[in-house]
């Protein structure tokens, strides 16, 4: 009855969350366009699918994903930690370790940034709208790579400032900071995806773990905040892809002008 009566609470919350799109495209539809809606039995089933599905998904999250993340980060403090007997880290601040001994969490949060941005619906539909516009000279594959490593790169160094508690501000701000000089180098043509592939990491998949992972590192370390020091991990996987897939323009970039030099150096002048 306990998992009837939880699923039953989200298929409300979803319900109650998705008729506001419901009555602005009804608003919209007959007192705007004044047209019937097309393909409304279709649209009905669809709508029924995006609720069950919400349901579902949400009730996963609290199941499996937010746990899990909770679970590695103390896990992996765990073998870094000195704890008591009663499961908790002893309060000698002698025995604090020192950051970089926190090795294996900083391991965990890139590979997991990575894996997670990888399975990203989101990305793979803006890398395969990239790679059709672009007629193939930006791969989707590649695209999605570079935006992997940027995520999982923003995950680390968020977890690297979890563990030294330096302010959020100072990291967001340098590396916008960054950003900004290199849209200024940056191949034109890459600057929007490139602002856009930092957004689209910040969904369904990547969220709930980055999350749950940024929580549980800041409840297992002495002196740290959940509250305060646990969010912003998300802040940091947005910004870090920007930086990530501007760089992988950049690098295409200098690599096509460089083959094309080598092959007009190696091109013998015509004769007169």
């Amino acid at each position: 009855m306990s998992l009837l009566a939880t699923l039953l609470q989200y298929l409300g919350s979803t319900i109650v969350d998705v008729l506001p799109i419901v009555g602005i495209v009804i608003f919209f539809q007959g007192f705007v366009l004044r047209r019937r809606v097309p393909h409304l039995p279709r649209l009905l089933w669809g709508m029924l699918f995006v609720i069950l599905g919400l349901t579902m998904f949400l009730y996963g999250l609290q199941l499996a994903l937010f746990p899990l993340g909770e679970t590695m980060a103390r896990q992996l403090t765990e073998t870094v930690l000195p704890r008591g007997s009663d499961g908790e880290w002893t309060s000698t601040a002698t025995q604090i370790p020192r950051w970089f001994e926190f090795y294996y969490v900083y391991l965990f949060a890139f590979t997991i940034g990575m894996s997670t941005t990888i399975a990203e619906p989101a990305l793979i539909a803006v890398a395969m709208k990239a790679q059709e516009v672009s007629g193939g000279t930006l791969p989707a594959k590649g695209l999605r790579l570079a935006v992997a490593v940027g995520a999982g790169t923003g995950v680390m160094l968020g977890t690297l400032r979890i563990v030294l508690g330096i302010p959020l501000p100072y990291f967001i701000l340098t590396g916008y900071l960054a950003v900004v000089i290199q849209t200024y180098f940056a191949p034109k043509a890459i600057i929007a995806i490139a602002y856009d592939s930092g957004g689209v990491t910040t969904s369904t998949v990547t969220v709930p773990v980055v999350a749950a992972l940024g929580l549980g590192l800041a409840s297992q370390i002495p002196d740290r905040n959940p509250v305060a020091e646990g969010f912003g991990l998300i802040a940091f996987t947005a910004l870090f892809p920007i930086m990530s897939v501007m760089a992988y323009a950049q690098i295409a970039a200098w690599r096509i002008a460089r083959v094309s030099n080598e092959e007009t150096q190696s091109t013998p002048p015509s004769s007169p």
